[in-house]
């Protein structure tokens, strides 16, 4: 099986074939802003971090800016800095520099003379650098060169039952051709977390993954906390689920299969094939966020209650077992497979055609949440502001 993308210079393929107006700020998110609305084939995104931070959380920040820059989907990108954040350009530059050797050009607003200047700087080198990139045409490569992230949000139960499942069996059948799939939401682990280790590929990963659910609970306790309190969601409970290891039973469905090769920090690049763990929250744009960084180019999202959620960088496919749900947001759902709470015995059927879609996509056929625009990101945060 093969799907027609974008072959890097640092030999990565991406599926789309974009510009990133980065802002390595809060501080200048509002010019990336600016820039981008003014160049066609540019995307961004709102930076709410980059500055007041302690190292741990500038360093979270600095990974997940360097992933989405690196992430095969960006053929090259323009970072905008304010000029005295925390995450200074020098810093930026040398990191993305260590990841991917694609185009990049750098505005700093405090040396540029201010936004207006700025902008009109980064607008003439951002359609530069889009020139350049209408010239790369999409080239034929075999599907061990997607990597595809698993999602899930607003569930109930038929996420759990069907959608999750059906993931799963996509996930098999992608590593299977030699691909990756990357697993995520730790949180959404518990009570289930000893499943998950028993398929690791050598006790080692094993205690990896019980080691990342561990943590995330102590780092709640710590503040006083409890995962509980907050996971499952009203929303989760709404639907019909009750209790957060119902909810990780469902979550870990989606994984399919398969042994666990690796499991990774938040943003860390994935440079194994097959399936995979990288440690993200359970909030679904930090979630999605993490696994781009880490270099996911497309994104399946199950949605038992009906989410718009999307992504800047890669698209996000979303997937609904609850018939309701899919007639009343058609709009922002791709895929009904409500019908195997009926006919489960159409499983392999469906994960096919599911396949077939996420090829499709990977050809360039747009998602419902491409179509409307949506790209709201969430990065992950290990304490408060400075």
């Amino acid at each position: 099986m093969n799907f027609w993308g974008y072959r890097r210079p640092d030999g990565k393929v991406g599926i789309r074939n974009k510009v990133l107006i980065l802002p390595a700020s809060v501080c200048a998110a509002d010019t990336a802003r600016i820039i981008s609305n003014q160049v066609e084939e540019t995307v961004t995104f709102h930076n709410q971090s980059g500055c007041s931070q302690v190292k741990s959380d500038l360093e979270l920040t600095m990974r997940t800016m360097v992933g989405f820059a690196a992430n095969p989907n960006i053929y090259g990108t323009v970072v905008v800095s304010l000029g005295c954040e925390g995450c200074q350009m020098d810093w930026v530059v040398e990191e993305i520099q260590k990841r991917t050797n694609k185009p990049i050009k750098t505005f700093i607003i405090q040396e540029c003379g201010g936004t207006i200047k700025t902008v009109e700087m980064a607008v003439r080198a951002a359609k530069e650098m889009v020139q350049e990139m209408s010239m790369q045409r999409r080239e034929e490569f075999p599907i061990s060169e997607l990597v595809l992230g698993t999602e899930c949000g607003g569930s109930d139960p038929t996420s759990g039952i069907a959608s999750n499942p059906l993931i799963g069996e996509v996930c098999d059948r992608l590593i299977d051709n030699g691909g990756t799939a990357i697993l995520s939401e730790v949180p959404e682990f518990i009570g289930g977390e000893h499943i998950l280790a028993h398929r690791a590929v050598t006790p080692e990963v094993g205690q990896q993954i019980l080691d990342v659910v561990h943590r995330f609970e102590d780092d709640m306790r710590r503040v006083g906390e409890e995962i509980r309190n907050g996971n499952p969601t009203p929303g989760n409970k709404a639907g019909g689920i009750t209790t957060l290891e119902e909810k990780s039973l469902g979550c870990i469905h989606k994984s399919g299969h398969r042994p666990i090769q690796a499991v990774y920090d938040y943003a860390v690049p994935v440079d194994k094939k097959g399936l995979v763990i990288v440690d993200t929250p359970g909030n679904d744009p930090s979630s999605l966020s993490g696994m781009v960084a880490s270099g996911a180019t497309v994104c399946i999202f199950s949605t038992g209650r009906g989410t718009p959620t999307g992504n800047p960088i890669a698209p996000v496919i979303k997937i609904t077992a609850n018939k309701i749900t899919y007639g009343k947001m058609s709009d922002n759902i791709d895929i009904d497979c409500s019908g195997l709470l009926e006919a489960p015995e159409n499983m392999p059927q469906m994960a096919d055609d599911t396949l077939q879609e996420i090829i499709n996509v990977a050809n360039g056929k747009i998602t419902k949440s491409e179509s409307l625009g949506f790209t709201e990101i969430a990065m992950a945060r290990v304490c408060n502001y400075v």
